[in-house]
């Protein structure tokens, strides 16, 4: 229901629902505030947004009152709000005033110098002129806040959005305030550490300098950063980020606003994983000679690949595909080897039983979605690791309604409760004949959905486990018409992915051909000597020490697992140093931008290919970025859609008959978690010190989680 009102003279109609504040903004008046936040409950503690109510005694606080409670004045005319009036500047003013008594004078040497609210507000509201405050100062200890959040406590104005956001949000209320009136201080209990993968989003919510980021601390001012927008790679969701630089290195990361993939949330390894894409990285070629990697020129490195494929037969060849690489790399690499005449292909470096028809391997329901559901199916997965995001998500539709989640699996703190069916997978037998209680819970849901996560599909059953899964999803009816939520339609059927490669590669079919291997193949053949030659595209996630006497050829960015066993290093692009295509768990493709550039003698992974398919005597027929994406297209029509999930057809009864492959179910192996350390997942991760330290004290407890 809508209601008329008068703000700074001129009448609107707003709906009940929403705040003062929110129907003065549609207006155009512009509302300072400090404690208000679209996403987090409303606490009206820092009284800088009173208006003018006229006819009220006093200053109304415009964040406190929904619209509905302005009721109209007695003649029937609507409420008059002013904004910008002598009585409503008056008020900030003198809230600015007590603000500002207490806090010190630290911007010179704060890191929030340059985007702070406080600044910013105190330049319109603040008064220079005089002071009348002549009492002692208050003074406020440092908290100790784990390994990514830098404290300067005496700034702290109690806005309490840090501590709203970890109980509402992020579901761990490590964060309270103690003691009362200019007593009260913002701490963790018991000294210690915030334990949440979404830690660093409070220093985003902080209005003023009182939460900053300890990697980033006193390492550059905001004005002297070039800003490039971009994806995430370390999970598969694709949240949108700002990716902040100054010459060749990555400052740090931000996120962006995108209601349909990450609202306005990141987690703590994408935004702090970015002090490894200078460490530990491959500046030049490669190549090794008498058992040892010497340095060469592209010349050289390209030389002894092209010697090798000529003396190899496509049968004894193969090429993997990591998690980290963007769509272009994975079309010239599978273009290559077509020509080549190569069908040892694969990107499930974990073994994954996936392929087929798309909805099969995807997160139909969308990340938007799952908030129109009402049960959850878990099935060897842990969102929270995962994509913590999108738990962050599942636990907001949890706190909005009825929404019941049970757990086949390791028992996880999801943040949110969810019934434990067991960690054996012979459960799901009784889930797909309806002998399983919850099975009635998932029928009689209106909108029920299912989440496969790779530790149940990385599993020598995992094809079986698929078959399962889709058995059940058709038979609680999470299988609906056709479209998407929004629409009407409804599927619950979700694959959650952890490789932010994996989709696009599937989509572009870098699997094995007729007769091909996949990744335990290929290890298996190098081992027996029926693999010769193996092209590695930023792959290190597999067992690349167990290649035997092949000859591998790693192209990548960082000196890890793959890179070590290899006979040829070529230097690559990481994802925020070339432009890229990535197709998130959705199926949505999204672009990522080239912020800086490569070190040393590193190039963008599609031209080497490229050039490499000259040496070899294979031309590919695309020398530019806009060349390869006009192929990327022409094999599959939706990469030119960028940031919409394609349509798919996921109602078709045919489509679910045919996923997974029948057998039996392993019931003595337990369901295990598919990520064994949240912060350590990729090379990027491996090499910043920042995830090191995380994983050393909330993984491994090398440390008290209490300040030392």
């Amino acid at each position: 229901m809508a209601r008329k009102i008068i703000i700074d003279g001129k009448e609107i109609e707003a709906e009940d629902n929403l705040t003062l504040l929110q129907a003065c903004e549609q207006a155009g008046a512009e509302m300072p505030r400090f404690c208000f936040h679209e996403r987090l409950s409303v606490a009206g503690n820092c009284r800088m947004c009173l208006v003018e109510w006229v006819g009220s005694p006093k200053p109304q606080a415009s964040c406190a009152l929904q619209v509905k409670d302005i009721f109209p004045n007695k003649d029937g005319t609507p409420a008059k709000i002013n904004t910008n009036s002598p009585v409503a500047r008056k008020a900030r003013e003198g809230v600015m005033e007590f603000l500002l008594i207490n806090h010190p004078l630290d911007c010179p040497i704060c890191d929030q110098g340059g985007e702070c609210d406080l600044q910013d507000q105190a330049l319109g509201y603040g008064r220079a002129a005089f002071h009348r405050f002549n009492e002692n100062k208050r003074g406020v200890e440092d908290k100790y806040m784990g390994p990514l959040i830098k404290t300067v406590m005496t700034r702290c104005i109690h806005c309490t959005r840090c501590i709203r956001f970890a109980t509402e949000i992020a579901g761990v209320p490590d964060l309270g305030a103690t003691g009362r009136g200019e007593d009260m201080e913002v701490t963790t209990y018991l000294e210690k550490a915030f334990e949440s993968e979404l830690s660093g989003c409070v220093v985003d919510l902080c209005p003023v300098g009182a939460l900053t980021s300890r990697p980033y601390a006193f390492a550059a001012r905001p004005w002297e950063l070039g800003k490039t927008e971009s994806i995430d790679v370390m999970d598969a969701q694709g949240c949108a980020i700002r990716v902040d630089a100054r010459g060749r290195e990555v400052m740090r990361v931000l996120p962006r606003t995108n209601e349909d993939v990450n609202e306005e949330w990141i987690s703590d390894k994408t935004r702090h994983a970015c002090d490894g894409l200078m460490r530990q990285r491959l500046d030049r070629c490669y190549v090794r000679r008498n058992g040892k990697l010497e340095p060469a020129t592209w010349t050289e490195a390209f030389a002894a690949i092209a010697a090798r494929v000529k003396e190899t037969s496509p049968q004894r060849m193969a090429a993997i595909v990591g998690d980290l690489v963007a769509a272009e790399e994975i079309k010239a690499l599978k273009d290559l080897m077509t020509m080549l005449g190569v069908v040892h292909l694969d990107c499930r470096q974990d073994g994954a039983k996936l392929g087929g028809r798309r909805p099969s391997y995807l997160f139909n329901t969308t990340i938007a979605g799952v908030e129109s559901a009402d049960a959850l199916l878990l099935i060897g997965s842990n969102p929270r690791w995962e994509a913590p995001v999108l738990n962050a998500r599942l636990r907001k539709t949890w706190l909005n309604g009825t929404f019941h989640v049970a757990n086949v699996g390791e028992p996880f703190d999801l943040t949110y409760p969810a019934a434990q069916l067991g960690n054996r997978i012979g459960v799901l037998d009784a889930l797909a004949d309806g002998s399983h209680e919850f099975a009635s819970v998932l029928k009689n849901a209106k909108r029920p959905m299912m989440i496969v996560g790779m530790g149940a599909l990385t599993r020598v059953d995992g094809g079986a486990v698929l078959k399962r899964a889709a058995r059940i999803a058709t038979e609680t009816g999470m299988i609906g018409p056709a479209g998407s939520p929004a629409e009407g339609g409804w599927i619950g059927f979700n694959v959650l992915h952890t490789a932010a490669a994996r989709v696009a590669a599937l989509d572009l079919g870098f699997l094995p051909g007729k007769g091909g291997r996949d990744v335990a193949g290929i290890v298996d053949g190098a081992q027996k000597g029926e693999i010769d030659f193996i092209y590695l595209l930023g792959a290190d996630e597999f067992p690349a020490d167990k290649l035997g006497r092949a000859f591998v050829v790693y192209q990548g960015t960082h000196g890890d697992l793959g890179a070590n066993n290899a006979d040829v290093i070529l230097p690559g692009a990481a994802y925020t140093e070339k432009d890229g295509l990535f197709a998130n768990f959705e199926g949505r493709v999204q672009e990522a931008e080239r912020a800086t550039f490569p070190p040393g003698d590193g190039k963008e992974d599609w031209a080497i290919i490229r050039a490499l398919s000259d040496v070899l005597g294979h031309r590919l027929p695309y020398d530019t970025l806009e060349g390869v994406r006009l192929a990327l297209a022409q094999q599959v029509p939706h990469f030119a859609n960028l940031g919409q999930v394609p349509a798919h057809g996921g109602a078709d009864p045919a489509v679910w008959n045919a996923v997974g492959t029948d057998g039996p179910l392993d019931n003595t192996v337990p369901l295990a978690s598919a990520i064994a350390d949240f912060y350590l997942t990729n090379p990027i991760a491996r090499a910043s010190r920042a995830m090191a330290e995380c994983s050393r004290i909330y993984v491994h407890r090398d440390r008290k989680m209490a300040a030392e």
